[in-house]
């Protein structure tokens, strides 16, 4: 029998419009294969398709969730960010999580949400090139790595960077390398 990782973890998963494909799905599946539960938040569609055309039901909307309930985040790139960043509940959560020194794992685009939620000033973490500016106007202290782990910030560029970026992320939700 397999160890599972992260059984008994509950980790939340942001969705919107034309949000990066590979971004939400890698991390989903990753974190069930080490056994944690993922819940899928959307801001009130009941399914949104990904740049690149592939669907994702959501299990529920932002508005009905509570931070205590989640173990950590993960805020995946593309257009969505864009769409996220703008709904006050979102934010709240995304604070919430951070706040409470859980996980919260953003990549390529998806750094917009912490910036409108604040959390990043005097923070180290990384994105995709085209928003450097606006992290840097945030008060992040931008790298151009693969991932950036600053606390309970987990960070990358790319869909490239999903290997590592998972591993950094199963890390900090407790879990360790094989």
């Amino acid at each position: 029998m397999t160890r599972r990782l992260l059984a008994g973890k509950t980790v939340l998963l942001f969705a919107g419009p034309l949000y990066e494909d590979l971004e939400l799905w890698y991390p989903k599946i990753r974190l069930e294969e080490e056994g944690a539960k993922t819940i899928v938040a959307g801001l009130g569609d009941a399914e949104y398709r990904g740049k690149h055309g592939y669907p994702v039901t959501v299990d529920t909307a932002v508005d009905s969730l509570r931070a205590a309930d989640f173990d950590g985040l993960v805020i995946p790139g593309g257009f969505a960010p864009d769409r996220m960043r703008r709904n006050p509940r979102l934010l709240q959560l995304t604070r919430e999580i951070f706040t409470a020194g859980k996980p919260v794992g953003f990549i390529c685009h998806a750094g917009w949400v912490p910036i409108s939620a604040k959390i990043l000033k005097g923070r180290r973490a990384t994105s995709v090139g085209a928003i450097r500016d606006d992290m840097e106007n945030a008060g992040c202290l931008w790298s151009d790595a693969p991932v950036v782990v600053d606390g309970n910030l987990i960070s990358s560029r790319t869909p490239a960077d999903l290997p590592v970026f998972m591993r950094a992320l199963i890390a900090a939700l407790g879990g360790a390398p094989d």
